[in-house]
C-alpha cells in the first residue's frame, strides 16, 4: 500500500490518501499539520518502524473500512477491525507514548525515523504529496476468508 501526504490550506492542514493495489483509492482525513509531525503521519512511521502489523495502516492494508476513511464500510472490513481490536487498541497507545517520548527528546526505537520523516515533512512543498510504502498483506490474503496479521515495514524512501 502506497500512502501519499500532502500539505493543504498553505500547509496548516495535512491530507492523505491511501492506494491499495487492485483497489480504488481510499481519501482519509485531513488534520492540523502541528508544530512537527501530523498526527497520521507519526502514526505510520511508529507503526511502520516499529513492525506493528495491527494497528491503523496494518489493518487499513488488511481492508479494514474505518469510519475516517470516506468509503462505505465492509463487512469484512469491519470484521478485520473486529478481530484486531484490543491490538489496534494497544498499537495506539505505543504509538503515542513514542511520539510523545520523541516530542520530549527522549530515546526512542522509533526516533530516527520520526527525525527523517520530519526533515522530508517540512522540506514539502504545499500542494505536492510525501508517499511512504506499507507492505502489502502476505499474498494469498483474503479479507472474506480470514483476518491474519499483515506484515508491516520501514516506510519506502524515495530518491531525494
Amino acid at each position: 500500500m502506497q500512502v501519499a501526504f500532502s500539505k493543504v490550506d498553505d500547509g496548516r492542514l495535512c491530507a492523505w490518501t491511501a492506494r491499495i493495489p487492485k483497489r480504488r483509492p481510499l481519501p482519509g482525513t485531513t488534520m492540523a499539520s502541528g508544530r512537527d509531525l501530523p498526527h497520521d503521519l507519526a502514526q505510520f512511521v511508529v507503526e511502520s518502524t516499529l513492525g506493528l502489523s495491527s494497528g491503523f495502516w496494518g489493518l487499513l492494508a488488511m481492508g479494514a473500512t474505518f469510519e475516517s476513511v470516506r468509503r462505505r464500510p465492509t463487512n469484512p472490513g469491519r470484521r478485520v477491525i473486529r478481530t484486531h481490536h484490543a491490538a489496534l487498541v494497544a498499537t495506539e497507545h505505543v504509538v503515542n507514548g513514542h511520539v510523545a517520548a520523541w516530542r520530549a527528546k527522549v530515546v526512542t526505537p522509533a526516533g530516527s525515523a520520526l527525525d527523517e520523516m520530519l526533515v522530508r515533512w517540512r522540506s514539502l512543498p504545499v500542494g505536492e504529496e510525501l508517499l511512504v510504502e506499507w507492505t502489502s498483506p502476505p499474498a494469498g490474503f483474503n479479507a472474506r476468508r480470514r483476518a491474519s496479521p499483515a506484515r508491516a515495514s520501514r516506510p519506502a524512501t524515495p530518491p531525494r
